[in-house]
């Protein structure tokens, strides 16, 4: 726990509120002071919904920490239960109120005692796992609950579908594109021969979760949330799955390969026709997708010599910097993510592929690494977007967290073939191409006097520029000015020169040049 003010993954309990609220007739209790019940407004911002975001706050202040949580949180239980009828009512603290280390299970338990709703509180470690570990628990907790019961009550169908099935998990509220990209999922899913039973928690309902293991295998397209749920299904019920996320042509054609894989296990013991996905791959490559093609094409060509860094949660930042190095050619300087849990796993993905990796959730550091290898582009979260307007370099938005405008009410998906389209289009639309670089300068309306530097931490020291340098340096051509100032710079900071005179310029100069 550390004091930040900004993060890239929120604290536990937004995760655990983002997957109660996915559920269909399932309400959230969140036991929290004020200042951390802005969760609603989030949501509702980011899905651009009508309904209201199924989450009550439950006050904590100073009458509550006087005498206790007790009488409230039972009290709020049996409210919703007697205005809504929810089929379960989650109750959550925050890390905040986790400070006064009341036992929510007893008093969930005894709500429980006169409520018709099912009341169970979120199994969260809130000091120790951040936004998206608490979501991941959050899922797999509430699935093992409804069919535990299953299996006690005997009503647990264990029976394959007759035809190939698939359960989508960890499509939930306020992702990034996770509604364009469950769309998405469906439809590769269904042209390969295989119907989606469920997708959980995005517009589950609870009745149904008893019928999960009827599916034949288990898609998990994001690392970061379904992956526990994966793992328990396949250790308690035997039911296989695949984490690959199909972003991009050849991670699309290794998860078609895998999906082959699982569905001709069961059809060699159902007697069902072995499936090949071989032909559907070749056409969906050649007609569907113009990302193959456009690599290949002379626009794509522009972005020749052009480097990025990339930044983001673990599925998205380790698709991006292949889909950037294998399938476009583009150099990656950097590629990092902020889901430190999934380190080991991302390295492995982009091993070989960039010419650094950083795993942090500090975002000054992923800014200093930034701004030290000068990329062409810049490829990460809402956070990534505000250093390159700080330092002048495009970004295109892949991953969560990010601002209200990458919420797109237009079709978006990643996942797919129409996916790798979306993802061609922002990567070239990223890049400053041709004379974009310096038509600004040089046309006017556009002030290059301005430099960033090797560095966006706030404890930098600045280096003076004499009036003398400052005219010489206005003797520079507009598009080349910025790049020779920081040169200069560069070079003043190598020598413990505090001063740059005309002088200092001169000798960088020299140096510089071959």
């Amino acid at each position: 726990m550390k004091l930040a003010y900004w993060m890239y993954a929120g604290p536990a309990h937004i995760g655990t509120l983002r997957v109660a609220s996915s559920f269909r007739n399932v309400h959230a209790i969140m036991h929290a002071p004020l200042g951390d019940d802005h969760f609603n407004v989030m949501r509702s911002m980011s899905e651009r919904e009508r309904d209201f975001t199924p989450v009550t706050a439950s006050v904590v202040d100073r009458h509550v920490l006087a005498r206790g949580s007790q009488e409230k949180v039972i009290n709020n239980i049996s409210r919703k239960d007697e205005e809504q009828r929810p089929d379960l009512i989650v109750s959550t603290p925050t890390c905040t109120s986790s400070i006064s280390q009341e036992d929510l299970q007893n008093f969930v338990d005894r709500a429980s005692l006169s409520s018709e709703s099912d009341a169970i509180p979120a199994d969260v470690n809130y000091y120790r796992v951040n936004e998206l570990q608490a979501a991941d628990r959050t899922l797999e907790q509430i699935i093992r609950h409804y069919l535990d019961r299953a299996r006690k009550q005997g009503t647990l169908d264990r029976s394959v579908t007759d035809v190939p099935s698939a359960n989508i998990i960890g499509i939930f509220t306020s992702g990034f594109h996770n509604q364009h990209d469950c769309r998405e999922s469906k439809r590769l899913l269904g042209e390969s021969g295989i119907s989606v039973s469920q997708v959980i928690p995005e517009g589950a309902s609870l009745k149904y979760l008893k019928d999960l293991p009827r599916a034949w295998f288990n898609a998990v397209p994001y690392r970061e949330v379904g992956l526990m749920t994966a793992t328990f299904s396949e250790k308690e019920y035997g039911m296989p799955y695949t984490s690959i996320s199909p972003m991009g042509i050849s991670n699309t054609a290794d998860f078609i390969a895998q999906i082959g894989k699982l569905v001709n296990v069961w059809a060699s013991v159902l007697s069902e026709r072995r499936l090949n996905y071989r032909l559907y791959v070749e056409n969906q490559t050649k007609f569907v997708s113009q990302a193959a093609w456009f690599s290949k094409s002379i626009d794509c060509q522009n972005l020749a010599g052009k480097e990025a860094a990339i930044s983001g949660d673990a599925t998205h930042a380790a698709s991006i910097t292949k889909i950037l190095v294998r399938e476009m050619g583009i150099r990656v300087g950097c590629a990092g993510t902020y889901c430190k849990h999934d380190a080991e796993r991302f390295n492995e993905q982009v091993q070989g592929l960039c010419d650094e990796v950083i795993v942090t959730e500090d975002h000054t550091e992923v800014g200093d690494t930034i701004a030290r290898i000068e990329p062409s582009a810049i490829f990460g979260t809402q956070m990534e977007r505000h250093i390159g307007k700080r330092i002048d370099i495009p970004c295109g938005v892949i991953s969560s967290p990010v601002h209200i405008q990458n919420s797109p009410p237009g079709y978006r998906p990643f996942p797919g073939y129409e996916g790798t389209n979306q993802i061609a289009d922002l990567i070239y639309n990223s890049f400053n191409l041709g004379m974009e670089d310096h038509s600004p300068d040089v046309f006017g309306g556009h002030d290059t006097k301005e430099i960033s530097t090797k560095s966006l931490s706030t404890d930098r020291k600045d280096i003076n520029w004499t009036p003398e340098a400052e005219s010489e340096s206005n003797r520079i051509p507009g598009f080349v000015r910025g790049r020779t100032k920081k040169n200069t710079e560069v070079f003043a900071k190598q020598n413990d020169i505090p001063e740059i005179t005309a002088d200092v310029m001169y000798a960088a100069k020299e140096r510089s040049s071959p």
